[in-house]
């Protein structure tokens, strides 16, 4: 491209700043950060140091930014999930081209109204769905679309959340109301309802879900349980949710073993050992995790069926050690499967000898799998004129997000089957 596209920020935590903005630093020649919105003026002050954003394109709230005239190429929307189509709305009337971070809204009216409204303005919508653009599930679609194993009939998918990522953000965190984000099937796997769309080939048709908040309740707590896990717990040498473990002496997120990494620089804006354990003491993520405020559902499992034919099984889990997702897919004339942390896939075409695929790029290297980077990409070259149409436009995300919203319906009715037209009708 001639010159790098711009981009403003709306939403500076660790999807807008350490994620897609970050991008530029490795692709100064396709991206450049030039504006920002954010309610912590200690975040914005690492966007102006970072990017060399002026403290005039600084804003305290993304309805700041856009009550300006349009500053940039493209907008990236990663604040709260209930904040995003009204930002959006207002964004494609100023013209901006879209980057949407997942999930859209958890109305599906609202879905809808973005949808309409991108149609209306003719700007670009990518939605955050970064495991499309991962070697990983490119190579596992290719593997299905040529007929390697026949003709598709099952798909097995799991996200496995692991123990430590689900209390970060799912009982201590911004995400552990559905009331006030998003229930957690469409908050954390509306990736997987697009995957499995997108691999099945076909629409989804039923949805059949189970599941439920089964440990982490007040009536789960142990005998000598505290309020916070540093307030003399009587528990806490043999609790693996010990906050002190999680955040400052765990191999795989504490602070030690980690540095500033995430999930210890959403605890601390500068989370040196000293910053964590004060922020410990009475902030949200030093909570018991019997004693939080938390509603979403620590497991959950979906049956989906298929306008093709194909049928698919999710799962959705707290309970593992790694956080990792998983996939299994067979055909009348073979099987593929494998995990996205070990990046590579296992393909046996019946009656021949097994193949392992080596996909390049693990989910421990580089973020979502080199998904992060493959998205912004794609969405430079897409705002630069380079490309047309996008994998993961808002036309595609919508339906992931009725698969999700139709399953969460389905779990709150004891596992009822929703038929998605039905559905979708029902929230017009």
């Amino acid at each position: 491209m001639d010159k790098p596209v711009t981009f403003a920020i709306c939403g500076c935590g660790n999807r807008g700043l350490e994620t897609y903005a970050a991008y530029q630093s490795a692709h100064p020649e396709q991206m450049r950060v030039i504006a920002g919105a954010d309610c912590r003026p200690e975040r914005l002050a690492i966007l102006r140091e970072r990017y060399d954003v002026p403290v005039e394109n600084c804003f305290a709230t993304g309805e700041e930014l856009l009550d300006q005239p349009r500053l940039a190429d493209v907008l990236v929307i990663a604040t709260q999930d209930r904040q995003h189509v009204d930002q959006a709305v207002k964004a494609l009337e100023k013209g901006y081209h879209l980057l949407l971070e997942k999930p859209i809204s958890p109305s599906l009216a609202q879905c809808r109204r973005l949808l309409d409204k991108a149609h209306e303005t003719g700007r670009a919508v990518t939605v955050c769905h970064v495991l499309r653009y991962t070697k990983f599930y490119e190579t596992l679609e290719a593997i299905l679309r040529r007929g390697d194993i026949g003709k598709l009939e099952t798909l097995e998918a799991a996200e496995n959340v692991a123990y430590w990522h689900y209390a970060h953000s799912f009982v201590r965190g911004n995400w552990r109301r559905s009331g006030e984000t998003s229930p957690i099937i469409l908050a954390k796997s509306c990736h997987d309802m697009d995957i499995l769309r997108w691999l099945a080939g076909g629409k989804c048709l039923k949805v059949q879900s189970f599941g439920g908040l089964d440990y982490f309740r007040a009536e789960c707590a142990p005998e000598g349980a505290a309020l916070y896990c540093l307030d003399g717990c009587g528990c806490k040498e043999g609790c693996p949710y010990d906050a002190e473990k999680i955040y400052i002496t765990a191999a795989h997120s504490g602070v030690r073993s980690i540095g500033k990494a995430w999930p210890c620089r959403v605890v601390a804006e500068d989370p040196t050992e000293e910053a964590l354990y004060d922020a410990l003491r009475a902030g949200p993520y030093g909570r018991c995790v019997f004693h939080c405020d938390n509603d979403v559902a620590d497991h959950q499992t979906v049956n989906l069926e298929f306008e093709n034919g194909v049928h698919a099984v999710f799962t959705l889990t707290a309970f593992t050690e790694r956080c990792h997702r998983t996939i299994k897919a067979t055909g009348t004339l073979g099987e593929v499967q494998g995990d996205i942390s070990k990046g590579k896939l296992i393909l046996r075409r019946f009656g021949k000898p097994e193949e392992v695929i080596d996909v390049g790029c693990s989910a421990g290297n580089t973020g979502h799998g080199g998904g992060d980077a493959g998205l912004m990409d794609h969405m430079c070259r897409l705002a630069a004129g380079e490309m047309d149409g996008c994998p993961t436009s808002i036309d595609a995300s919508v339906e992931s997000h009725v698969m999700a919203l139709a399953a969460e319906a389905s779990r709150l009715a004891g596992g009822e089957v929703i038929q998605l037209s039905a559905f979708e009708k029902s929230a017009q």
